[in-house]
């Protein structure tokens, strides 16, 4: 590795090395400055699609996603502020809102990415009207149920189907507040070419994919097993 290589830069004040092409939050996560995430992953792209990662960078007005946003000479960056805290609180009320979170009754219940990061973040109430969608539950797998009411559309189960599983099943249908993740072109999940490997179920951040047969304190879910499935693949 030559100097041209290494990039130094700052992170909340902190004076830190990283390497080319490395992105803002996987070098603060080296450094152990914690960046909220929902979309983002170890072990699958980035799509920049929950926008919690945004950080200031000095001489931009413009906030950006820390997850798809490289490093360069000379950065500074704030991870941290207060209005990275609000435009934090907002997006994760917006994602209340949208859809019909009601953690009381959620089988994901405390093992829940987007719960946990609200506390964290201090979401004690929501400012926004609830939009209540009617939304379906597909519940025709044999071992799994797709409850769209729970979905934030990180599009985690689509994108380790494609890249890890290599089934291509799941996709995303429709724009905006209609966007829905669905199954073989909408159809039902359990008629779908669905390898049954659980690996979407088990990165779905909230309780929009759970195994039937688990519920409430039954049902952690360990999404770090793709880092060690990939360095697996990459031995063999």
């Amino acid at each position: 590795m030559n100097d041209t290589d290494v990039k130094t830069l700052e992170i909340d004040g902190h004076e830190v090395s990283a390497r080319r092409g490395q992105t803002i939050l996987e070098v603060a996560r080296e450094n152990g400055i914690e960046i909220p995430t929902l979309c983002h992953l170890d072990g699958l792209s980035e799509v920049g699609a929950c926008r919690l990662c945004l950080v200031e960078i000095k001489g931009s007005n413009k906030l950006q996603p820390a997850c798809v946003t490289a490093v360069f000479e000379g950065m500074s960056v704030a991870t941290d502020s207060d209005r990275l805290k609000r435009h934090r609180r907002t997006i994760l009320e917006l994602l209340f809102a949208e859809r019909n979170h009601i953690c009381s009754v959620c089988v994901a219940n405390g093992h829940c990415e987007l719960q946990t990061l609200a506390q964290k973040q201090g979401v004690t109430h929501i400012r926004f009207p609830y939009r209540y969608p009617e939304l379906p539950v597909d519940a025709s797998h044999e071992r799994f149920t797709a409850d769209h009411n729970r979905c934030i559309l990180c599009t985690r189960c689509v994108r380790v189907c494609a890249e890890v599983e290599g089934a291509h099943i799941w996709d995303v249908s429709g724009r905006g507040i209609n966007s829905l993740v669905i199954t073989d072109l909408h159809q039902d999940w359990g008629s779908s070419n669905c390898t049954r490997c659980g690996k979407c179920v088990q990165v779905c951040p909230t309780g929009a994919l759970f195994d039937k047969s688990k519920i409430g304190a039954e049902h952690p879910k360990y999404p770090d097993f793709l880092v060690s499935l990939n360095l697996m693949r990459e031995a063999q």
